[in-house]
C-alpha cells in the first residue's frame, strides 16, 4: 500500500473542508481524545512532592502508553483495511483528521485581517489563541511577529511532521506521531509539575522533529523569492533558536519575507531575552503575515507535489 498516496488523500481532504465545526461538536477531535488520556496519566502518575527520578519515570511511562496506544490502533486499522485504491482511500480519510492544513491558515488569517485593518486588540486577542507568550503588551510588530513564528513553527509540528511520518509508516506514523506532539504540548514544559514527568516527551518530540522541521525550512525557502538566501540564513540562525527545531522553519521564512523573527518577548510575566532569528531586518507588518500566508499556501502546493510524486513511484 502506498503510504505516500494516503497522506496525498489526507492532505487534499483537510486543505478543501479542514475539521467541520459541527463534526467536532458531534465527535469531538483524535487530539482532544489523546489530551484525555494524558490527563488522566498526568493525575494518576505525577505525584506532587515526589523525587525527580520516580516522577521522570512514571513520565516515561504515561508517554510510553499514550505513543504505544495510537501506534498501536493505527497499526491494527492499517492491518484491516482492504489492498489497493480503495484501501488507500480509506487510510487518507482517517489520516485527515490528524492534520491541520486549513485550520492553520485560517488561525492565523484571523490574526492577519484585524491587524490589517489597524484593529490591534482584536489582532491580540486572535494570536493569544496560538502562542504561549503574553499578548496583551504586544504592538503591531509583536503580534505580527508572535503570528508569523506560530505559522512557521506549527507548519513543521501540524503538517510536514505527521505528513513525513505518515509518508514513512502509514496510519501508525502518523497516529504515533500526533500522540508525541500532543504530549509535549501538554506536559512537555518546564515547569516545577512538568520539569520531571514531561522530560521524556520532550525529548522524544525533539528527535521525531528533527527531519520534518529541516525539511519545512528547506521547502519554505524554496518557494521563497529569494531562495538561496533564505538556505543561507537557516544555516546560519537556525541555531539561534531555543528550540533545537523550530528555529528552521522560522529562519527559512524569516530570511524568504526579509524580516526578523523571535527575539525578546513575555512568558508569565518574565521578559526572555532570546537572540534574533534574521537580525538586522525590519520587524514584521501585517501586510508581511499576509506574505507568510501566501508563502505558506505555496509550500502547501509542493509538499502535495513530492507527494503525488512518490506515490506515482
Amino acid at each position: 500500500m502506498s503510504f505516500a498516496a494516503m497522506m496525498l488523500v489526507a492532505l487534499a481532504i483537510d486543505s478543501a473542508i479542514g475539521w467541520p465545526a459541527r463534526l467536532y461538536a458531534a465527535i469531538g477531535h483524535p487530539v482532544t481524545w489523546i489530551g484525555a488520556l494524558i490527563r488522566r496519566l498526568d493525575l494518576a502518575l505525577n505525584h506532587d512532592g515526589a523525587a525527580d527520578l520516580p516522577r521522570r519515570m512514571a513520565g516515561v511511562c504515561a508517554a510510553a502508553a499514550v505513543i504505544g496506544s495510537a501506534g498501536g490502533l493505527g497499526w491494527a486499522v492499517q492491518a484491516a483495511l482492504p489492498a489497493g485504491w480503495l484501501g488507500i482511500a480509506l487510510g487518507g480519510v482517517l489520516a485527515w483528521p490528524l492534520l491541520a492544513i486549513r485550520s492553520m491558515y485560517a488561525h492565523v488569517a484571523a490574526v492577519a485581517v484585524p491587524l490589517q485593518r489597524g484593529d490591534l486588540d482584536e489582532a491580540r486577542l486572535q494570536v493569544s489563541m496560538i502562542v504561549g507568550r503574553n499578548t496583551a503588551v504586544l504592538d503591531t510588530a509583536g503580534v505580527a511577529r508572535a503570528a508569523m513564528e506560530s505559522l512557521a513553527e506549527n507548519t513543521s509540528d501540524g503538517i510536514v511532521a505527521p505528513l513525513f511520518w505518515g509518508a514513512v509508516l502509514g496510519l501508525p506514523g502518523i497516529a504515533a506521531y500526533k500522540a508525541i506532539n500532543t504530549l509535549d504540548s501538554m506536559i512537555g514544559h518546564r515547569t516545577p509539575r512538568f520539569e520531571a514527568f514531561g522530560w521524556a516527551s520532550a525529548r522524544i518530540d525533539d528527535l521525531v522533529n528533527l527531519i520534518p522541521a529541516r525539511l519545512t525550512g528547506l521547502v519554505f525557502a524554496l518557494v521563497s523569492r529569494v531562495p538561496l538566501h533564505a538556505l543561507k540564513i537557516m544555516r546560519r540562525d537556525a541555531g539561534l533558536h531555543r528550540s533545537p527545531n523550530a528555529g528552521w522553519p522560522e529562519a527559512a521564512m524569516a530570511a524568504g519575507l526579509g524580516v526578523r523573527l523571535s527575539g525578546p518577548r513575555v512568558y508569565a510575566g518574565r521578559v526572555a531575552d532570546e537572540p534574533w532569528v534574521n537580525g538586522g531586518t525590519p520587524d514584521p507588518t501585517a501586510r508581511d503575515l499576509q506574505r507568510g500566508l501566501a508563502l505558506y499556501l505555496r509550500a502547501m502546493f509542493v509538499l502535495g507535489v513530492a507527494l503525488l510524486g512518490l506515490a506515482l513511484v
